[in-house]
């Protein structure tokens, strides 16, 4: 899911704009994620119909004024077919797009319909066999969680968003949680530690070790085209800035594939990683590369890749999904190099 939401460009300095930075970083995520989510042929009609109807194709969205149109165009298919997911999936769209136009009361009406009716479809089935159902309902969490924020409730929406965490921890929409937890939560705190597990070159370091660096993480997958593109802007930030006091390590994941998602086993992925390593970052044969899904679920990185940036005391300042160019990650990675580190 990293197509769209690479897309998204925020160039608001990480620690200045606060709670408004981040309901506008969380929208454009939110958008961009759903945006980007394959769904099999035949099963898109109803919601492609919605969001042109709405205005709503393109990330970030950019609605129309009234929706009517989409309402009648979804009220008539539902009349023909029932609460089925896409039309679900749809439903959330409007959500979305309520949302987008900062109609807080309306986005919360929709998602809210929206939660309630997936939440009810979900019951005997697994998420994860049926993507529009899945995006419906992540969608209608996500709504939810950023109408509360627009409304000035942080502190409700994320209660809510851990409620919703606790009850669908370690299904598919853990990490899309997640990251909207952090979203609203993580810069500003202690990053959370890294597990070691298995690795690629250096031995992961403990966070706390590297306290005194600036540090990136740099959450990526062996499958993400936008991840390659980043690799070369992190190598030029990484040479320009390592004398400095720059860090970088270099979280990934097993997915259970390799090329052309050929079914793999452990060992079998990891050799693969390692190639796509040498072959797509060779900067990174000399950095630390973790690769476990615990860390990816503890920085909720549904969207790869993602860009967390620490300051020389180990605090999150820049919680990022998706791509930054150099001149972005350069006007928050040097701010936080020229401050001198403290105990």
């Amino acid at each position: 899911m990293d197509s769209a939401a690479g897309r998204v460009r925020q160039l608001v300095h990480p620690r200045r704009g606060g709670l408004m930075r981040r309901v506008v970083v969380a929208l454009t995520v939110v958008a961009a994620l759903i945006a980007s989510t394959p769904t099999v042929f035949g099963q898109t009609t109803i919601v492609r119909d919605v969001r042109e109807a709405i205005g709503c194709t393109s990330v970030p969205c950019s609605p129309k004024a009234d929706f009517s149109e989409g309402e009648a165009i979804l009220a008539r298919y539902r009349a023909a077919h029932g609460d089925t997911s896409q039309a679900l999936e749809a439903l959330s769209w409007l959500g979305r797009a309520a949302l987008a136009a900062n109609r807080l009361d309306q986005a919360g009406a929709y998602a809210a319909d929206a939660y309630d009716r997936a939440v009810e479809r979900s019951k005997g089935q697994s998420l994860a066999s049926d993507l529009s159902l899945e995006n419906a309902l992540g969608a209608a969490i996500e709504v939810q969680a950023h109408v509360r924020t627009g409304q000035g409730r942080r502190s409700d929406a994320v209660y809510f968003l851990r409620r919703e965490l606790d009850t669908y921890r370690d299904g598919p929409l853990h990490m899309r949680i997640q990251k909207n937890i952090n979203l609203l939560s993580l810069e500003g705190q202690a990053a959370p530690a890294l597990e070691a597990g298995d690795f690629l070159g250096r031995t992961t370091p403990a966070l706390a070790s590297l306290k005194g660096n600036v540090v990136v993480l740099f959450f990526w997958a062996h499958w993400c085209g936008e991840c390659k593109a980043q690799g070369p802007i992190l190598s030029a930030l990484l040479d320009r800035h390592r004398a400095d006091g720059l860090a970088l390590v270099a979280p990934t994941q097993r997915y259970g594939y390799t090329v052309k998602r050929a079914p793999a086993n452990p060992a079998a992925e990891l050799d693969y990683i390692r190639q796509v390593r040498d072959e797509h970052y060779a900067f990174l044969r000399d950095e630390a590369v973790p690769v476990s899904g615990a860390n990816h679920k503890q920085y909720g990185v549904s969207t790869t890749p993602t860009l967390v940036v620490l300051d020389r005391q180990g605090i999150v300042q820049l919680y990022h999904p998706g791509t930054m160019t150099a001149d972005e990650l350069e006007a928050v990675v040097k701010p936080l190099l020229a401050a001198r580190a403290t105990n």
